[in-house]
């Protein structure tokens, strides 16, 4: 299944960093997604567009997992010739993972 059939997710940027959420529908869901989406599947399936670190945070409070992406904007809002240069597409992006 796709990450969307499950989840939804939230993008932010700041300069060259991307940040995107991974948040279920269901909560009882989230165990599931700590094991099957980690911080490698996450950089091989974004592997096109994220050329550096990517970090993962757990957030078991609030069933959630963030994930801290390095140079993936093409330089950043103000340097980018991207044409999404805030990466807030890059949250559908994620969600069309396979799981």
């Amino acid at each position: 299944m796709k990450l969307y059939e499950i989840a939804h997710s939230r993008a932010g940027d700041k300069g060259n960093t991307l940040t995107l959420s991974l948040i279920p529908y269901d909560e009882s869901d989230y165990p599931m997604l700590c094991s099957a989406v980690t911080a490698d599947s996450v950089k091989q399936h974004l592997s096109a567009i994220v050329s550096g670190e990517i970090i993962r945070y757990e957030l078991p409070n609030i069933a959630s997992l963030l994930f801290v992406c390095q140079h993936a904007l093409l330089g950043g809002v103000t340097t980018s010739l991207a044409i999404d240069t805030h990466g807030k597409a890059l949250s559908y992006a994620l969600l069309e993972m396979e799981v």
